[in-house]
C-alpha cells in the first residue's frame, strides 16, 4: 500500500461522523489517537476502533494516553484507577501496572500507549509533569520505563516513551507556552538525557515509539524540540536514538508562535520527526491540515514497521 500521511489524528466523539467516515478515509493518516470524550463502554470503543480501521482500510495504530493517576483517559467506574509513576516505589510495582494497563488496552483493540513518562522529577518541574514522573534518578527511571515498556509489550501494546529528550527541567507548561531549558548540555547529558539514551540502547529500543517534547534547550537550538531540525539530529546522532519519534500535539501553545496548524506539522515533520499528533478533534481543523501533509518518508515508514513487526513476533 502507499504509505500513510505522517499524522496522528483525533476524533470528535464516541462513534465517527458521516462526514468524519468520508475525510478519514481519503486523508489515510498513520493512526488516530483517543480521549476521555471518546470513551464510554468497552463494546462502545471496540465498534469505534473498529469503524475507524474499517474507514481507513488497514489495522492502523490506535493510541491512547493510559499513564496512570492524572493522566487516564479510562476512569472508574468502569476501569481501574491506577496509581501515577511517581508512586511506584519499585521497579516491580511499576511493570506490575503497566500489565493491568496494557490488559485493559488490548481488550477493546487500543495498540499504542503514549507511557511510560521518562522526564525527571527536579526541584524545578513543573506540575504539569509532576508525579507522572518516577524519580529524579535517571538510572531508576530507565530502570522502571524499561520494565514498564517491557510489560506493555508482552500484552501487545506498543509504548511511547515521552518527552524526547526531557521535559523534567521545563518550569512552565507547554499546552501554554513554550518551556525554555537554560542548563548546560553538559549536565543535561549526565541527567535528564540519560534515561532516553540507556532506553535507546536496550533490546526492546525498536519496539518503543518516542514522543518529542515542545521544549528549546537553549543551548542547542532556540527552537523547540519538535520543530528543530538541530535538536532532531542532535537526537538521532549525539544520543544514538533511532526509534520512531512521534512530535507532540500541535495544537499546543507551545507552538503558537510558529504558525498555524499545517505550518506547525510540516515543521515538526521537516525537523525529522517521523509522524506527527494533532489532538484537538476538530473535523475543520484537520481538513485544514491534511493537503500539507506528506506521506511517511520510506525511512520513517521502515521504522513504524520495525516497530510492530518486532513487538508482534515478541508477544
Amino acid at each position: 500500500m502507499t504509505n500513510p500521511a505522517a499524522i496522528i489524528l483525533s476524533v470528535e466523539g464516541l462513534r465517527l461522523t458521516e462526514a468524519e467516515k468520508r475525510f478519514f478515509a481519503s486523508a489515510n493518516p498513520l493512526g488516530f489517537i483517543l480521549f476521555a470524550y471518546n470513551c464510554d463502554t468497552p463494546e462502545q470503543i471496540i465498534a469505534l476502533n473498529n469503524e475507524i480501521r474499517e474507514c481507513v482500510g488497514w489495522d492502523c495504530p490506535i493510541l491512547i494516553d493510559q499513564e496512570g493517576g492524572r493522566v487516564q483517559r479510562l476512569k472508574p467506574p468502569t476501569w481501574q484507577q491506577y496509581m501515577p509513576a511517581n508512586a511506584c516505589h519499585t521497579t516491580e510495582d511499576a511493570a506490575g501496572i503497566a500489565t493491568l494497563i496494557g490488559n485493559d488496552l488490548s481488550a477493546i483493540n487500543i495498540d499504542v500507549n503514549c507511557a511510560p513518562v521518562m522526564d525527571l522529577l527536579l526541584p524545578e518541574t513543573h506540575d504539569v509533569i509532576g508525579d507522572r514522573a518516577f524519580s529524579d534518578n535517571p538510572q531508576e527511571v530507565f530502570e522502571k520505563a524499561y520494565a514498564v515498556c517491557q510489560a506493555y509489550l508482552a500484552t501487545g501494546v506498543t509504548p511511547v516513551a515521552k518527552h524526547i529528550p526531557g521535559h523534567g527541567r521545563a518550569t512552565c507548561d507547554s499546552h501554554l507556552e513554550l518551556p525554555v531549558v537554560d542548563t548546560s548540555l553538559a549536565e543535561l547529558e549526565q541527567t535528564d538525557f540519560e534515561p532516553f539514551v540507556k532506553l535507546a540502547q536496550s533490546d526492546i529500543a525498536d519496539q518503543v515509539w518516542g514522543m518529542v517534547a515542545h521544549v528549546s534547550y537553549s543551548e542547542l537550538d532556540d527552537k523547540p524540540a519538535t520543530i528543530s531540525k538541530t535538536i532532531i539530529d542532535y537526537v538521532r546522532n549525539d544520543m544514538k536514538i533511532d526509534q520512531f519519534l512521534l512530535a507532540d500535539d500541535i495544537s499546543m501553545k507551545a507552538l503558537e508562535k510558529y504558525g498555524n496548524l499545517a505550518d506547525r506539522a510540516v515543521k515538526t515533520l521537516a525537523s525529522g520527526c517521523d509522524a506527527t499528533l494533532y489532538c484537538d478533534s476538530k473535523l475543520n481543523d484537520m481538513e485544514e491540515i491534511m493537503p500539507h501533509v506528506p506521506a511517511m518518508t520510506d525511512e520513517s515508514f521502515n521504522r513504524y514497521e520495525r516497530s510492530r513487526v518486532r513487538r508482534r513476533s515478541a508477544a
